[in-house]
């Protein structure tokens, strides 16, 4: 027998047999959850998070009006515990009336319902960010960690690259060429078509009208799988060389077993909590872009937009500004709350504590 063979019949020996490495890993992943529960900062996070995607799922049941039905005649009415708690004296230029719960916008629009709506635009664009950062972030970095060599400096040559262009600057670039390229009606049989018809199916699928979201996600997942990259990358680097990788090469596993089976196991953790704290980021790029006019398409709500509008008239009606403003407060805390507490559960050095 060779010193190879005795090698790595030594390496698979001190591996632990299959059902006990699978039970092992389930008590880490349990361990993890009730250490979750037992953070209650997570655990409202979550909650708020399941309450915000039930508005948005049955918006249309709970909502009192359509988010494009307006009324130019009740335009910036607002009830009137709204002008008693906003500052000034509202009721000497405004209409008071309780037909709208928290008031109408410029257009006579209830504004309860564009904010329910906008739930629908908000928390796709987060996590379709966070899928997309996933899913082209781990097999990017997958790859670049485990092959290295000339293949981990060519990737994080381009990752570079793209690090040192303005990541805010080049979701604006991308999200105009696709308004400007793939919108409106094009010829049957072109690219531009094909994208068109696409946005407007996901579009029907959120129950928006003509709201553009694919483009967003498009613009939005160009750029969000970076971090996640470097990050598999690392935990990738840190664990090739671990004495259980070495045995499953010994034995003869594939490379696609060896990173599905016994890597991506031990890195999963710390990329799902990346994922989920960089989501309130993705949320925030959405609000940015209505902002300035590169989000969705109007009469589609979103928060971003309605604080736009709402920002022209704050000093006369903040309530416009206000409330679309907690809505994105409390969504963005939600997911703060949760990746905190996934780090916390996920962490293997929190073992055992609460």
């Amino acid at each position: 027998m060779s010193e190879q063979e005795r090698a790595a019949q030594r390496l698979v020996r001190v591996t632990p047999a299959e059902g006990e490495g699978q039970q092992r890993t389930a008590n880490l992943w349990l361990d993890a959850w009730h250490r979750l529960l037992r953070n209650r900062a997570a655990v409202l996070g979550a909650v708020l998070l399941l309450l915000l995607i039930l508005a948005g799922v049955f918006a249309d049941a709970l909502t009192p009006y359509h988010y494009a039905e307006g009324d130019s005649a009740l335009n910036h009415m607002v009830p009137q515990w709204v002008a008693d708690i906003m500052p000034g004296n509202m009721e000497q230029y405004t209409q008071i009336g309780d037909i709208y719960p928290i008031g109408a916008d410029y257009l006579g629009r209830d504004l309860l319902s564009r904010i329910i709506y906008g739930i629908r635009v908000s928390l796709p664009v987060g996590f379709m960010g966070a899928m997309t950062a996933l899913i082209i972030g781990l097999v990017y970095g997958c790859i670049s960690g485990y092959y290295g060599g000339t293949v981990d400096n060519i990737m994080m040559r381009i990752v570079d690259i793209m690090y040192a262009f303005p990541t805010m600057l080049l979701i604006i670039l991308l999200m105009a060429f696709f308004k400007t390229s793939f919108g409106g009606n094009q010829d049957p049989g072109t690219a531009a078509y094909t994208f068109n018809q696409i946005n407007r199916a996901v579009d029907r699928l959120l129950g928006l009208q003509g709201g553009g979201m694919l483009f967003i996600f498009m613009g939005i997942g160009v750029t969000a799988w970076m971090g996640i990259a470097r990050l598999a990358r690392g935990q990738i680097l840190s664990l090739k060389e671990k004495e259980f990788v070495e045995a499953s090469r010994m034995i003869g596993a594939r490379d696609l077993r060896i990173i599905v089976r016994h890597i991506l196991p031990n890195i999963i953790g710390p990329i799902l909590v990346a994922v989920t704290l960089n989501i309130p980021s993705h949320i925030s790029t959405e609000v940015f872009l209505s902002f300035i006019g590169l989000g969705v398409d109007p009469p589609t709500p979103s928060w971003g937009s309605m604080i736009s509008d709402g920002s022209r008239a704050i000093r006369s009606y903040p309530n416009q500004v206000l409330f679309p403003a907690i809505a994105l407060a409390i969504t963005m805390f939600s997911f703060n709350f949760l990746g905190d507490g996934l780090r916390d559960a996920l962490d293997p050095r929190m073992k055992g504590t609460s």
